[in-house]
Parts: C-alpha cells; sequence; structure tokens
C-alpha cells in the first residue's frame, strides 16, 4: 500500500510539474490503419511525447473496452502484448488475428480532456474455393451446351477467372454460332454453347484476391460422341508375299473398342485376329484420337479384298472400308513396305472444313450424331506407282529412239 501510494505521489508531481513547465503530451504523429492476412500478427505503434506522468492506454475502440495500460495488458486476451520500446514509442500487438479482431483500436493518453488516436485493423482472408456451388467434373453430348459454375469466398471478395489447364484457347459461342477465342474468360460461370470435341479437357477456376496464395480448382469437361473413322488411304495394292499396312484414325468417346473385319467371298465379315498372320496396333493420340494399324505381314492371295476398321462406343458405332488390290512386284519402290503415314496420305479435319459427307442428323454440328462416309480420297499407291514405272522405263526408251534416229 505504500508502495502505491509513493507512486501516486509521483505520478502527481509529474503531471504537476509538467503543467507548470507548460509541458502537455501530444502525438508525435497519427496512428496508422493495419492491413494483416489472417493468422498473422498486427501490431500498432503509437508515438507520445511529453508524456511525464501520464499514462498511455489502448482501447478497442468498437467496445470501448480498456486493452492495456502502460505496458500492462488487463485484458483476458493471451493474443495481446503492451511494450514500451523506447521514451517515445508504446506498441500494441495482436498475435495470429482472427476475423473477429477487424475494427478500430485507440491509443489514449489520460489528459484533460482526454487525448488520443484510432487506426482500423483489416483482416484480410486468402481466397478459398466453396465446394458448395462449384462445379464437378461435367458430361455433356455434343452440340449441346455446358456450364461450368466456380464460387470462392475471401477478403476482400476474390475474383474468378478461368483457363485451360493444356494452355488452348477458350471459345466462346453466340446464339448466332460466332466465336470469341480467348486465354482467360472473367466470371464464375463460364457458359459454352453448342460443345464440340475440340473443347473437351481440364479447366481452371482460378480465384484471386490479392491475398496470397492464389487458389484453382480443376474441372473436367467430357464431351460425348460417337465414333468418326478417318481412312487415309482407302485403296492400297501389295504385291504378293511382302508386308502390307493398313490404317484408319478414330475419333470417338467414351472410348469405343476398336477391331478389323475382312469381308469374305460369301458376304460375312471374318474377325481379324491372326495373331502369326496379322500385327494390330493401337496408338492414343489423345483423349479420343486413336491411331488403327493392321499389319498383313506376309500377303497372300486370299488376303486381297475389302477389310473393315470398326470403332463402337455406347454413342454409337463406326467403320471404315479398305481395299487390298494386288500389285505386280515389278511396280514396288525398294522400300520393302508400303509407308502411309507421310503428311501427304492423311487426312486432317480442321475446323470449317469442308467435306462431302452423307448423314442423317443435324448439320449444326461438327461431325453430326450418325456414321459419316468421307467421299474425299487421296489418290491410290498404284497411280502413284504407275507414274514411276513410266518415268523410269517409256522415257529413257523414247530418249533412246530419238538419239538413234529410229523412229516409230
Amino acid at each position: 500500500m505504500l508502495l502505491k501510494a509513493i507512486l501516486l505521489e509521483l505520478t502527481t508531481l509529474l503531471i504537476t510539474f509538467s503543467k507548470a513547465n507548460g509541458y502537455e503530451p501530444n502525438f508525435i504523429q497519427d496512428l496508422n490503419n493495419v492491413t494483416v492476412p489472417k493468422g498473422k500478427d498486427a501490431v500498432f505503434k503509437c508515438e507520445v511525447d511529453h508524456l511525464g506522468g501520464y499514462k498511455v492506454a489502448w482501447i478497442n475502440a468498437d467496445t470501448k473496452a480498456i486493452l492495456a495500460i502502460h505496458d500492462h495488458v488487463i485484458t483476458n486476451n493471451h493474443r495481446l502484448v503492451a511494450a514500451h520500446t523506447d521514451a517515445y514509442t508504446w506498441t500494441l500487438t495482436i498475435r495470429a488475428v482472427k476475423r473477429d479482431d477487424r475494427g478500430y483500436y485507440m491509443c489514449q493518453v489520460n489528459t484533460d480532456p482526454m487525448k488520443s488516436r484510432k487506426a482500423f485493423l483489416e483482416v484480410v482472408v486468402p481466397p478459398d474455393i466453396i465446394s458448395t456451388g462449384t462445379s464437378t467434373d461435367t458430361t455433356v453430348v455434343e452440340g449441346k451446351s455446358a456450364k461450368l459454375e466456380c464460387k470462392a469466398r475471401g477478403v476482400p471478395k476474390p475474383s474468378i477467372s478461368w483457363r485451360r489447364e493444356d494452355g488452348r484457347e477458350i471459345i466462346i459461342r453466340s446464339f448466332t454460332n460466332d466465336k470469341n477465342k480467348t486465354q482467360v474468360y472473367e466470371g464464375e460461370s463460364l457458359y459454352l454453347p453448342k460443345v464440340t470435341r475440340n473443347e473437351m479437357g481440364i479447366y481452371l477456376c482460378i480465384a484471386f484476391n490479392g491475398v496470397p496464395p492464389t487458389v484453382s480448382q480443376r474441372v473436367q469437361l467430357i464431351v460425348n460422341f460417337h465414333p468418326l473413322i478417318q481412312v487415309p488411304n482407302q485403296l492400297v495394292g501389295a504385291p504378293l508375299d511382302k508386308p502390307v499396312t493398313l490404317q484408319c484414325i478414330s475419333e470417338a468417346y467414351p472410348k469405343p473398342i476398336n477391331y478389323w473385319e475382312k469381308e469374305e467371298k460369301s458376304g460375312n465379315n471374318m474377325l481379324v485376329h491372326d495373331r502369326k498372320k496379322y500385327i494390330i496396333s493401337e496408338n492414343v493420340t489423345n483423349d479420343y484420337t486413336f491411331r488403327l494399324t493392321l499389319k498383313i505381314v506376309k500377303v497372300k492371295k486370299s488376303d486381297y479384298g475389302t477389310y473393315k476398321c470398326i470403332s463402337k462406343n455406347s454413342i454409337g458405332e463406326s467403320e471404315g472400308v479398305i481395299r487390298i488390290h494386288e500389285m505386280d512386284p515389278a511396280t514396288l519402290n525398294t522400300k520393302n513396305e508400303l509407308d502411309y503415314e507421310t503428311p501427304n496420305n492423311i487426312m486432317v479435319f480442321k475446323e470449317n472444313e469442308a467435306y462431302d459427307e452423307e448423314t442423317e442428323d443435324d448439320n449444326s454440328l461438327p461431325f453430326g450424331n450418325k456414321t459419316k462416309k468421307l467421299v474425299r480420297q487421296e489418290k491410290s499407291t498404284s497411280t502413284r506407282t504407275d507414274y514411276k514405272y513410266f518415268s523410269s522405263i517409256i522415257i529413257p526408251c523414247i530418249v533412246f529412239c530419238l538419239r538413234s534416229k529410229i523412229y516409230v
């Protein structure tokens, strides 16, 4: 009790001395507003000159609760730390701030009248994608529309953007079928009318509000469509006892069952499966494109005829037809095997490219909903070989006759 009385008397004397000498406490500068992410520490700094025997107190300006006096915390909050770092500076630290800590804080000096400064604590929250209201993997039939949704929370409110994971452009079609392409689409809802197989893939919903870290969520868009067969060469020449390779390219989703058949003289189709006679392979190009290869190791008379590559899935089926005819070995080039994989022999579908097609379905779709038969063909191998035969044998004979002055 005696010590408290002495301290009170000293405080009174210091205050009296300060007033007698014309010194009044004053704030060196205003309190600065503080912005911190949730979970970090916030520090308010109050600088007072000529404090004398007066005291500095920290107060929650919203609730009027006294938090600390001088360097003693008087509220039951273990996250608060009050400190007097030098002759002019008092600090209030709020550790591991919570969203509820947001608000005004006051540094007050107990003069008469009271002097104070206040500042605002803003607690920002990194973005977080909300599972409720955000699309999961979405399946749509080709030609129909798809809508991808993304919801996020955070402080400040996050902005939402969409990108494709593979870096390709997002295609936005209008109802008049006009197309706009963009790398980034801004907005919570991504609406994709008249979806094609080219738009199948992973889309990234990205939430950003300036508070690290930026977050994203993957949404897979699955486009189901019936199989379509592309045949690089529909007519193939092959000599006896030589190998020959047939190729088809199948596009389909869900993943199709692919196989080969040979048309018999009876009109029936026989499944091609003899591993000694045939080598069958299937290479995956992307999610929906498959390169089908049938190699006849050694061609026999019975191998000539019509072959079919067939692709089936739950949406439908399609087939490509290839005919093998006999070729004179004398016209075969120096290669032991015909090569049908050069760029000139591959038929590539390009968006908006015109093809003659027979279909029973909606022409607005890129490939329709029914099996289509492509009319466009490449020149047959036999035609190219006949030209080589003409240029390598007939032309030299004509030149020889002219030089020998032999006229026919």
